[in-house]
């Protein structure tokens, strides 16, 4: 699970797998596999970090070669 902060500032936990797509026009919008759309106040940069280090902790192998 990665943690993301709606425009309010709530903080919660997304699972990134269910994550389609994610959107900017201008507010950083993630569309999950459901359609329900989600905007959040994290910019696409930061949200593709916090993604690639859940899959490094999920599969810590990965990568190495």
């Amino acid at each position: 699970m990665i943690k993301v902060s709606r425009l309010d500032g709530v903080e919660y936990y997304l699972n990134p797998h269910q994550i389609e797509t994610i959107e900017v026009h201008p507010d950083t919008t993630l569309v999950l596999l459901s359609g329900k759309k989600l905007i959040v106040k994290e910019g696409v940069d930061e949200l593709l970090k916090r993604i690639e280090e859940y899959r490094r902790r999920l599969f810590p192998s990965m990568g190495e070669e």
